[in-house]
């Protein structure tokens, strides 16, 4: 059972494996998690925005949320479904299915195509809880949601909701900033991208929804030893080289209008870690072989480490 005590560290969230027809391609999605799972990585999970969660039917949900959770629980690595949806009924449905298929966590956003109003937001979540069981459960917080939690609204959460145990917390969230870190670690568990560990950590966050954590396991797992052991200005000084990383990927792709999955197949791929296909549904553009050859340039002048050997 997760609770504060374990539910810490960098979780990968895997993009999704389509294949030229634009098909859940459950084999190599199959197989990246199995490996990801090998790598030793504190858990995974599907349904985030590189898993594309708003890209994918019900069915193609439930397809490759059962293929996640069964490579996990094969590998004994815990498994957590994301059931964003648009509204609570949706929210719902995917917590039902995410217990059903016994995983071991889910995460929920606020549905983000109209701004919930205030009054709702606790109720949205307590019900989306209550649809899976009382499993242990995740907010992804972020500004595409159009609002910011409040501290007292995630106070109200925890009351409505005891098994509310972590909050991914992004760029104009209070849990991305230092005061509001340390006020939501009294309570919840915080985390934060790797960049912010050498900032964040000191204020109590404790893990990520990683990418990274899949572009390369073992340097990404090293600073997790590093916030774990409090070595702070070490840490500070090995993610400096990853912060040059997001420079280049925004200074060199953000014109292409690569959303998340994009750069995140690209890295993975560039790495030479994932199988997955470069493929991202439409209307969103796709990385390119191109892409990834540029990227794997920039690894072997800039970053070597991040090249699997």
């Amino acid at each position: 059972m997760l609770n504060r005590e374990n539910f810490t560290g960098p979780w990968a969230g895997l993009p999704v494996a389509w294949t030229d027809d634009d098909v859940f391609d459950e084999e190599t999605y199959r197989t990246d998690v199995a490996r990801t799972c090998e790598a030793g990585v504190p858990g995974v999970y599907c349904g985030g925005t590189t898993g594309e969660f708003y890209a994918m039917e019900f069915d193609e949900f439930q397809r490759a949320s059962v293929a996640m959770v069964e490579e996990c629980r094969a590998h004994n690595v815990p498994s957590m479904v994301g059931c964003t949806a648009t509204y609570t009924l949706g929210a719902m449905r995917r917590a039902e299915w995410a217990a059903q298929i016994g995983a071991s966590a889910i995460q929920v956003a606020l549905p983000f195509w109209m701004q919930v109003g205030e009054e709702q937001v606790v109720p949205f979540f307590r019900e989306v809880a209550r649809a899976s069981g009382g499993m242990p459960f995740s907010i992804y917080e972020t500004m595409r949601a159009k609002k910011a939690l409040t501290l007292a609204q995630h106070r109200a959460i925890v009351e409505a909701v005891p098994t509310y145990v972590m909050v991914k917390a992004n760029v104009g969230t209070i849990g991305a900033e230092p005061d509001g870190c340390q006020s939501l670690s009294e309570f919840v568990n915080v985390f934060v991208g790797e960049t912010r560990w050498p900032e964040l950590g000191p204020r109590g966050a404790v893990g990520c929804c990683s990418a990274m954590v899949y572009w390369n396991p073992r340097l990404v797992l090293e600073l997790w030893e590093l916030l774990q052991q409090q070595r702070w200005d070490e840490l500070e000084q090995r993610t400096a080289k990853l912060k040059a990383l997001h420079e280049f990927l925004a200074g060199h792709f953000a014109a292409k209008g690569f959303t998340d999955t994009a750069y995140d197949r690209m890295g993975g791929r560039a790495g030479g870690f994932l199988k997955t296909s470069l493929r991202s549904r439409g209307p969103y553009p796709s990385a390119t072989l191109d892409d990834v050859e540029r990227l794997r340039q920039w690894y072997a002048e800039n970053l070597p480490e991040m090249l699997q050997q």
